[in-house]
């Protein structure tokens, strides 16, 4: 029995540290891939903005909020809270705005509830659960959230 515990004792020995170091790369992995994702879509929007608003006005449903609207909050979104993500400040409440436009991507899309989902509706599944994860695990030490809290307890 002792044994056990010494091989125990040894296998994790450096989870601590591995968890934080690794869970810190994981975190900044994620926000940047993800964020990546939505500047690029901001991006796309703001480029041609006519389109954006035709897309709005004729294909995407937005529940409850006028086009133009959503247009302007979507675009707004996609721009700015992946800036967040980036450099790690309010992560975590970015990361929910983010899985918050991303939800309503996904309910505003006109074949969701038809046998001919779109196969993008998949990758917002999976930004939608990667957005969850910096949501519940944090942005890690590799973030301006990190920084300003060894500031504020040093």
């Amino acid at each position: 029995m002792k044994n056990l515990f010494v091989l125990h004792r040894l296998s994790t020995r450096y989870d601590e540290a591995l968890g934080d170091w690794g869970g810190s790369l994981a975190s900044l992995a994620i926000r940047l891939y993800v964020g990546w994702q939505f500047m690029k879509a901001g991006l796309v929007k703001v480029n041609d903005w006519g389109s954006t608003l035709a897309l709005f006005h004729d294909e995407y449903k937005v529940p409850l909020l006028p086009p133009d609207l959503a247009a302007y909050m979507g675009a707004a979104g996609e721009l700015a809270l992946p800036l967040l993500l980036f450099v790690g400040l309010f992560s975590r409440p970015a990361a929910l705005g983010l899985f918050l436009v991303n939800a309503m991507a996904v309910i505003s899309y006109p074949q969701l509830f038809s046998f001919e989902c779109p196969a993008a509706v998949n990758d917002h599944l999976y930004w939608g659960i990667l957005l969850l994860v910096v949501v519940a695990i944090g942005p890690g030490r590799f973030s301006l959230d990190a920084l300003i809290g060894r500031k504020r307890l040093g």
